[in-house]
């Protein structure tokens, strides 16, 4: 090893004398100290010489490369050091702003989109915005929506809790991923005086096997009316007016008779919509209404002899399939630019 170090140490002198050029005194460099020279190597070879000779070979080394780069800084002093290669190519202003061809422009997501269209087509009809939190309570996800304790609605199996719902109220009742926007209208019902004429879009959870139509995580849009003297009457106006302000004066709604423990009576609201040009029109459920329960009136403190109210609720995928022709609610989620770009 010692005799290898100092035949390094001769072939590297006698090279860096033949570098006649800054150029050439680089390309030495590279090969001698660089990061992967002759150098470099040399010191990782270390690891294989015996124990008793590491203290002689060590100093031996570190002898060469001092000597190695004094020579190379002694030579560069004399020739100079290598310039920068000259731009052959034309000189770019990287402070101008790039052009529609090198990005492309962004814009709203779908999802967004139709979210902000819905809130724009009922703020025209009085509703203002309520906000609640997605991670809930058993309370308002259940209790207080007249949803008993021994519902099937509320097992596990179809819930995404947070906290054991067997595990009793020692600490408060159990937290959950709400799995739908309804707890938004027990939040405001709770802290507002009527009259109320709000509407809560959000994210809600529901652990559904994922297919053409359903999904995990899905968007609602839930709306709330109370006064005196809202009748069912009130309700069916109010979606007639939403379908033909949003889909077009030829919207073609129905509402089937149907059963929530929130609301009493209930019904499901349908439209015809065409979700492909080559498919007949066809009715899709867009999501359920009715008139507030008096239960849930009185949990929330509001005397149901003097109020009253209608709710409803829909799928903000299902508004933007039907309104959009899109028949997989999957691609809304695939994140392909191709598809987002149609749209």
């Amino acid at each position: 090893m010692l005799d290898a170090l100092a035949q390094l140490e001769s072939t590297g002198l006698t090279d860096l004398t033949a570098a006649a050029d800054a150029s050439a005194l680089e390309q030495w460099r590279i090969a001698y100290l660089g990061a992967s020279g002759k150098m470099k190597a040399a010191l990782g070879a270390m690891k294989d010489v015996p124990k008793e000779q590491k203290p002689a070979v060590g100093a031996k080394a570190n002898e060469v490369r001092s000597r190695l780069e004094e020579a190379y800084q002694s030579r560069v002093a004399s020739l100079g050091a290598a310039k920068p290669a000259t731009p052959t190519g034309p000189m770019i202003d990287i402070t101008e702003p790039g052009t529609m061809y090198s990005t492309g422009l962004g814009r709203e997501h779908i999802i967004t989109r139709v979210r902000n269209e819905l809130v724009e087509v009922f703020a025209r009809m009085g509703f203002s915005v309520a906000q609640g939190p997605e991670l809930e309570d058993d309370d308002h996800n259940f209790i207080k929506l007249n949803i008993p304790a021994e519902h099937p609605a509320r097992e596990p199996i179809d819930n995404f809790y947070i906290d054991d719902p067997a595990s009793g109220k020692a600490h408060g009742p159990p937290r959950m991923l709400r799995s739908q926007t309804s707890t938004v209208q027990i939040r405001v019902m709770e802290t507002r005086k009527p009259p109320i004429k709000v509407v809560a879009p959000g994210r809600v959870y529901r652990p559904d096997e994922v297919d053409a139509t359903h999904s995990f995580m899905f968007h609602q849009i839930e709306g709330l009316y109370i006064d005196r003297g809202v009748s069912m009457a009130d309700l069916k106006t109010t979606l007639a007016h939403f379908a033909r302000s949003y889909f077009g004066p030829d919207a073609e709604i129905r509402l089937r008779p149907s059963f929530f423990p929130f609301t009493e009576p209930s019904a499901e609201f349908d439209m015809k919509i065409r979700l492909r040009p080559d498919q007949p029109v066809r009715w899709m459920e867009l999501g359920g209404c009715g008139m507030v329960d008096p239960a849930v009136l009185e949990m929330c403190k509001l005397d149901p002899e003097e109020w009253s109210g209608f709710a409803f609720g829909f799928g903000i995928e299902r508004l933007a399939m039907g309104k959009y022709g899109i028949p997989d609610i999957r691609m809304l989620y695939a994140n392909d630019l191709r598809f987002l770009r149609q749209l």
